[in-house]
């Protein structure tokens, strides 16, 4: 799994990046073919949004998330992708039984 993360207008720092792969660790333990992963931090006035796009084998996933606190932003848009990622891997076993 590649991993990028990229600011605007915020420097990426170590604490940041590493909070980010322990929560995407969750999604890699539900679905093992995740192919990439590019994460795109930004700061707008007062809001903190994180976005993320997944490529995986059959489709590419995207979640953003706003809030006053990246972490927390970094934490909502991990929560939406991991229910994507189960969502997507529900339809991959349901059609392999159809």
């Amino acid at each position: 799994m590649q991993l990028n993360i990229s600011g605007h207008h915020l420097d990426v720092t170590d604490a940041i990046k590493q909070h980010s792969e322990e929560k995407l660790a969750k999604i890699k333990h539900h679905f093992d073919h995740v192919i990439n992963i590019n994460m795109i931090l930004e700061i707008e006035k007062d809001t903190q949004i994180a976005e993320a796009t997944i490529h995986v084998s059959g489709a590419d996933l995207f979640a953003k998330a706003e809030s006053n606190d990246m972490y927390v932003s970094i934490d909502q848009m991990v929560n939406k992708l991991d229910a994507q990622i189960r969502k997507h891997k529900e339809k991959l076993n349901d059609h392999r039984k159809n």
